[in-house]
């Protein structure tokens, strides 16, 4: 069986991952078996927090349409106003409405109030 010179393919392959793992501290960005496993770890974190942080932003929303709610007296809470949002096919989702509840409260009192009538 031949030699088979492999110093082209590795450096490519490991200078590759040097530049992913620059912004490493220590040696998880200067050796090359411990910056892929460093590589490896931050990709799964990358993937597995994406759903979290879309989790974390809706339940954000959720307290704050919560809270510029029962702030206004409304006679509602939030897990009534959504299914009469629903019914009376105001389709808003949670992140405007939550952007409305910041910006303008008066705007969200008028879609409560033609929710009620």
């Amino acid at each position: 069986m031949t030699r088979v010179r492999r110093g082209y393919t590795a450096r490519k392959r490991r200078t590759k991952i040097c530049l992913f793992a620059s912004t490493f501290i220590g040696a998880h960005s200067r050796l090359t078996r411990t910056t892929t496993q460093q590589k490896m770890r931050a990709l799964v974190s990358s993937h597995r927090d994406r759903g979290r942080q879309k989790r974390d932003f809706r339940s954000l929303w959720i307290t704050r349409i919560n809270a510029v709610i029962r702030e206004n007296k409304i006679f509602y809470n939030y897990s009534r106003l959504i299914p009469n949002l629903y019914k009376k096919q105001l389709l808003l989702n949670r992140k405007i409405l939550a952007q409305i509840s910041i910006s303008n409260k008066n705007c969200l009192y008028m879609i409560s109030n033609k929710i009620i009538k």
